[in-house]
């Protein structure tokens, strides 16, 4: 049961050699960067060198193809040669309305607007910010700890020279726009290292949208990623990762930590459309009363795709709630692992948490591959867990044929009402049907129509 499509070629080569990096990955000199953050490169380079590469032994990287994390000589990617070009891919298409949108290729920034900021908001690239608010930025920079197996890649990020922004929403400063970011990322065995930084303070509310394509189609791409949130009193913030990178040779790394305070909401989404690897680390905790954490993935996989997710809803204080809600549909030889544990720590009673993980298998030979989990120390708590695989119903198809709606056509509608379910409970409708788009071009490219 699948729709017809062309695979493509298994064109990836795992390479040989295990060292990643020779030096630092640095393209530029920090020279105004406060000393602390100097001081941490430092320890990131080292840490890198001590911790080892994944092996099957670590239960982390269970079901994973260690062969696609086997890098030799890459190098910082190099300034983009056309940026022009770049800046106008990013503007075609993108929701109208919006806060402020930040165009990065190759970890260099190279277009801004800030169209419709709220007052006393803070937007700025990462490397600015350090410059001129570094206390604020250290206050929330990489103070989670990596536990799900992305150690390696965490530290290498740290010693790295890194793209992307600083948001900061003060006290009741709200926007209803989002703030868009788009990287770009290109050049054969390159890598770009975005990072993310996000602050609500009591009762403020900011949107994100980090959206990751290439250059270039074909090329051994490596993007390291990483995104702190925090929300504090009553905040909300709501992020979104959009990952459309070319299929063959691109690899993607993002890991992901998010802290609610107190009545505070954090609102998570993975859109993976491309990339030949890619690997999500999300950690959502909830450090007091009434905060909320909510995690949603949307995915399509085909050729030999590898979609790889580990998630921890952690519950660390009283009457928390969470919700993780992942949907992949697969095609020809993908594979989806999905690995997610809910823990109630002591002390956290009342908490309700929820975690469901949803595979369409559109081809006989696609994998997936699901590990929900449950660890409970406390009482008087709601959680659930479940997770089902399944291939389309032939009653569906037949209800469809049987109004005109060919079989090929009637498996994409089912498929796009399958993950749909997942971007529908975004908030911001110019912005579900931006990302709603993206999934139908998708579809688009498979069948041969786009």
């Amino acid at each position: 049961m699948s729709i017809l499509v062309t695979p493509q070629e298994e064109t990836i080569v795992p390479e040989p050699a295990e060292v990643w990096f020779a030096n630092p990955p640095l393209t530029e000199t920090d020279t105004e960067a406060p000393a602390w953050y100097r001081e941490m490169q430092e320890k990131s380079w080292a840490r890198y060198h001590e911790l080892p590469v994944p092996t099957r032994k670590n239960q982390d990287w269970r079901f994973a193809d260690l062969k696609k994390i086997r890098f030799t000589d890459l190098a910082p990617a190099d300034p983009a040669t056309d940026p022009a070009a770049l800046v106008a891919r990013a503007m075609t298409g993108r929701p109208e309305n919006f806060a402020a949108h930040f165009v990065f290729a190759n970890n260099r920034l190279i277009y801004s607007e800030t169209a419709d900021l709220p007052a006393g908001a803070i937007c700025l690239p990462l490397k600015e910010a350090l410059a001129t608010h570094g206390d604020l930025v250290r206050a929330h920079f990489l103070q989670e700890e990596k536990n799900l197996g992305g150690d390696k890649f965490a530290a290498l990020h740290g010693a790295a020279t890194l793209s992307g922004l600083f948001v900061h929403f003060p006290k009741g400063c709200v926007s209803e726009k989002p703030v868009l970011v788009h990287h770009f990322s290109g050049g054969e065995a390159r890598a770009i290292f975005p990072h993310t930084l996000v602050v609500a303070e009591d009762h403020a509310s900011v949107s994100i949208v980090d959206v990751f394509e290439s250059i270039a189609p074909s090329e051994q791409t490596l993007n390291v990623g990483m995104v702190d949130l925090f929300a504090d009193r009553g905040g909300k913030i709501q992020y979104v990762a959009l990952q459309g990178l070319s299929d063959n040779g691109a690899k993607h790394v993002q890991i992901h930590s998010s802290r609610a305070g107190r009545d505070a909401a954090v609102k998570v989404a993975f859109l993976n459309l491309g990339a030949a690897w890619v690997r999500n680390e999300s950690l959502s905790r909830m450090v007091d009363s009434g905060a909320d954490c909510q995690i949603f993935s949307a995915n399509l996989a085909n050729g030999i795709q590898e979609y790889d997710q580990r998630t921890l809803q952690s519950h660390e204080a009283q009457h928390t709630t969470s919700d993780l809600f992942f949907k992949n549909a697969l095609y020809h030889k993908s594979r989806t692992i999905f690995s997610g544990l809910i823990h109630v720590k002591p002390g956290a009673h009342h908490t309700d948490s929820f975690q469901t993980c949803r595979n369409l298998l559109g081809s006989e030979e696609a994998e997936a591959n699901s590990m929900p989990g449950l660890e409970i120390d406390a009482d008087q708590v709601k959680c659930s867990h479940g997770s089902t695989a399944g291939q389309i119903s032939e009653e569906e198809i037949f209800y469809l044929r049987a109004r005109g709606i060919p079989a090929d056509d009637a498996r994409k509608i089912i498929s796009l009402g399958f993950l749909n379910e997942s971007i529908a409970k975004l908030e911001g409708d110019e912005l579900k049907e931006y990302l709603f788009s993206r999934v139908e071009r998708k579809f688009a490219a498979l069948d041969g129509r786009g």
